[in-house]
Order: C-alpha cells, then sequence, then structure tokens
C-alpha cells in the first residue's frame, strides 16, 4: 500500500499561531473521517504572541513559525516532505493590522512566506481569511469530523424538502472588517446542496470586546483610576492610554496623553460588569427582519450548535462544559465572579496570566449568546461546548485544507462561493461559534 500523506495548517491568530499536522490514506476514497489530526502544535507547546504582533519586527513573524516547523518535520517522514501541502491562514489580528497599515501587514506575509518556503514543504501560500471565510470552514470542520457532510443527503431526511433548502447558519471568530451574508457550498453532480450563512462581528472578538470594554470604563469619567467591575475585588493592573487604544476597534479621546500610565482595579461586581457589558451592544432592531445584534439579520437558531475555542477554553476553566443547564451556569459564573483577587489565586495558582478575565469574559459570552444570538434556557441545552471532535481540534484549518485540495466528499462539499446577503429562514443545521 502506498504511505499515507501528510497535510500543514497554520492558523495565524491574533494571540498566537499554532500548526496542525494531518494525516491521510493515499488511496483515499470518497467517505468521511478519512483526514485525522496527528499533532497540534499550539500556545500551551510554543511560546509567543501572533504574527500581526510583529509589525515592526516581520522577520520575528518567519522565526516564530520555526520551533512548530521543526516539530513537524520530525512528525512527516523526510521522503513524504516535499509532497506536503502547507497553508497559512492569518485571521483577526492581521485583519486589524491590514486595516491600520496595509504595508506593514505585506511584509509580514512575506517573512512567514519566506520562512516556510526553507523548510522541503509545497508551501501553497500565505493569506488573511475573511471572518466569513474563518465560518464556513469552521463549519465544514464539524460537518466533517461529526460525518454529517455525506449522511445529510438529497432525499434523506424525508419531510424536509431537498438538502439545498435547508440554509445553514455559522459564525467565525467574531473579528473586524469581515465580509458578512450568504454563502454557498457546491457539491458535485447535484445542485446546491447548503446555503451557508456566515457572519463575522466588527469587533467583538474576545480580545477586542474586553478592551472596548475597558475603554468604555475609561471614557466614562477620563480619570487615570479605573474601577473595573468585571475584574477581581484587589486585582490591579497599569498600562499606559497608547496601549489601551491602540486598536482601531477603540478611539482614544483627544484629551487623554498617550503616555498617562492607567491603573485598573477590580471590584468583583457580575451586577455592574453586565450592565458594561450589555452597554457594548446594541440589542434594538429596526428592520422588518429577526435580528442578532446591531442590526444585523440573523436567521432563527435552530438545530446543534457548537461553541469552541475561547468559548470552550473559559467554560472548560469554569467546568461548565458537560451540557449544564443555563440556570447552573449563571450560578456558576455569578459564584466566581464575586470571589476576590486573593481567594481566585489560592484556587488557581496555574492560570495567573488570564485568570483575572474569566469573569469578564464568561459575562461577555452568556450576553452575546443570550442578548445577542437569542438563545435562551430551552435552545442553551443545544449548544455543545467543545474542543473537540473524533479526536481533532475544531477550528476552521481542516475545513479550509479539506477545501484547497479538493479532499470534501465528492458527494457533499467542494467548492465555497460568497454571495451578498440575502433574506431567508429555515430551518439551521449548525451554528459555529468561535472566538479567540
Amino acid at each position: 500500500p502506498l504511505p499515507p500523506q501528510y497535510g500543514l495548517v497554520f492558523d495565524a491568530g491574533s494571540t498566537h499561531t499554532s500548526l496542525y499536522i494531518y494525516r491521510w490514506p493515499a488511496d483515499k476514497e470518497n467517505g468521511t473521517g478519512i483526514v485525522s489530526q496527528v499533532e497540534a502544535c499550539t500556545r500551551f507547546s510554543v511560546a509567543g504572541p501572533g504574527i500581526s504582533s510583529y509589525a515592526d519586527d516581520p522577520t520575528g513573524a518567519g522565526a516564530s513559525l520555526k520551533p512548530c516547523l521543526d516539530k513537524a518535520m520530525k512528525i512527516v517522514p523526510a521522503e513524504q516532505q516535499r509532497d506536503t501541502p502547507t497553508y497559512l491562514g492569518a485571521t483577526a489580528g492581521m485583519r486589524l493590522l491590514r486595516e491600520e497599515n496595509s504595508s506593514k501587514a505585506e511584509q509580514v506575509l512575506a517573512e512567514v512566506s519566506k520562512a516556510i518556503g526553507e523548510y522541503p514543504v509545497d508551501f501553497r501560500g500565505a493569506r488573511i481569511l475573511t471572518g466569513s471565510e474563518e465560518g464556513s470552514f469552521g463549519w465544514i470542520t464539524v460537518n466533517y469530523l461529526l460525518e454529517t457532510l455525506v449522511k445529510v443527503r438529497l432525499g434523506e431526511r424525508a419531510g424536509e424538502g431537498e438538502w439545498g433548502e435547508r440554509p445553514c447558519l455559522s459564525y467565525s471568530q467574531p473579528s473586524l472588517f469581515a465580509e458578512e451574508g450568504r454563502m454557498e457550498l457546491w457539491g458535485t453532480g447535484h445542485p446546491t446542496k447548503c446555503p451557508l450563512w456566515s457572519h463575522s462581528y466588527l469587533c467583538y472578538g474576545q480580545s477586542q470586546a474586553l478592551k472596548m470594554l475597558l475603554a468604555a470604563l475609561h471614557q466614562a469619567n477620563l480619570s487615570a483610576q479605573i474601577s473595573h467591575p468585571c475584574y477581581p475585588r484587589g486585582y490591579q493592573e497599569n498600562l499606559t492610554v497608547a496601549e489601551l487604544y491602540d486598536s482601531p476597534c477603540v478611539h482614544a479621546p483627544s484629551s487623554a496623553s498617550p503616555g498617562l500610565v492607567l491603573t485598573v482595579t477590580g471590584t468583583g461586581d457580575p451586577a455592574a460588569c453586565g450592565t458594561a457589558v450589555q452597554r457594548l451592544f446594541n440589542f434594538s432592531c429596526r428592520a422588518p427582519w429577526p435580528c442578532g445584534f446591531n442590526g444585523v439579520y440573523q436567521p432563527p437558531v435552530r438545530g446543534q450548535f457548537f461553541a469552541f475555542a475561547g468559548f470552550y477554553y473559559t467554560f472548560h476553566f469554569l467546568n461548565l462544559t458537560h451540557q449544564q443547564s443555563l440556570s447552573e451556569v449563571n450560578t456558576t459564573v455569578l459564584s466566581f465572579c464575586r470571589r476576590n483577587w486573593t481567594e481566585v489565586r489560592a484556587l488557581f495558582p496555574q492560570d495567573l496570566k488570564y485568570l483575572h478575565t474569566y469573569c469578564s469574559v464568561a459575562i461577555y459570552i452568556l450576553t452575546l449568546l443570550l442578548d445577542g444570538y437569542k438563545f435562551d434556557e430551552h435552545t442553551w441545552s443545544n449548544i455543545h461546548f467543545s474542543r473537540q471532535a473524533a479526536n481533532t481540534d475544531i477550528g476552521w484549518t481542516l475545513g479550509f485544507m479539506l477545501n484547497f485540495t479538493n479532499m470534501i466528499p465528492a458527494e457533499a462539499l467542494q467548492h465555497v462561493k460568497g454571495h451578498q446577503p440575502g433574506l431567508w429562514a429555515g430551518a439551521v443545521s449548525f451554528l459555529v461559534l468561535a472566538i479567540v
């Protein structure tokens, strides 16, 4: 038999870069569950920020990839490396950088391409994904791993009509300047199988939402002393005005000096935290169609949903990934948010880097899902907070590779084609939620 084939995909996110190593039989057939994840080189095994952090040191962005590439070269057999398709997809951080300074973004992409090109792989390019693409490829990943791409086919579900009549819903990591609207996934031998609606919300990724929250608290009184209701009581940190307002998602008041040091003090008040987070959203909907938030059209949330990445990590920390009821989730989050900094540090000494943010992120997630996406106590049980399916990390990378290596099962979805937003409704297959 022929030796298995390998594929590499870099996920260059806003806070870190991961490399996913996939393997599949050389004599693959048109079934699902063929591609498997061999290894993931992630932030938990390799230190370093996202490539967008190297805007002023683009060669550093290239160098940051080498530990994971070295690891991959030890896994992929030497005789197969030159036939290993390798991709780099950049997401939220690079979208922001491209809007701030497109030439710096291009330099960073050039340097990461140069670094990968020094390895004996079939490098097929580095690019910045749109938010809609990120969501669509995440949808493909989940459905591929759950083997629903070929199981849910024309005529297999009586009473629902053709598969092409049932829209699918996908949210990528909510992020900046992404396209929105309707995507269509095309199969071979049949008309369109699944109109996929994918939207990426402006500035509402986890890191940018927390930045908007802190900026709003600062602008409430423009004092150098900021009381933060979402941080544990007794927690304190310093940052400059320039550091707070270093993103297009927040705009510094003209009266604030960039070098001014701000002192942020936690007050541990979950009710006030919830109110402050609510103010980041516009929940009114003046349009003649259903909205999520900020006036954006959204099909109704029906069906099963997967929440991964930042959703999963925060809820896993709080031990809330076991299909708990909404009431239990609320009780757990409020209990955690009321703990002071001394208590929290003593209970979770291994999580100090992100420890002070878990309350704000949890309340942000609940606000986003309940008030934004319109889940309620009845539909909450349809959300699965998951990191993996079929021993493979959930995210956009597998769907991306399947699409660009033409390995999506021939009777399912082979091509992603963008379309302008349209008004339509129907049953929802999967909602893919991811916050970095």
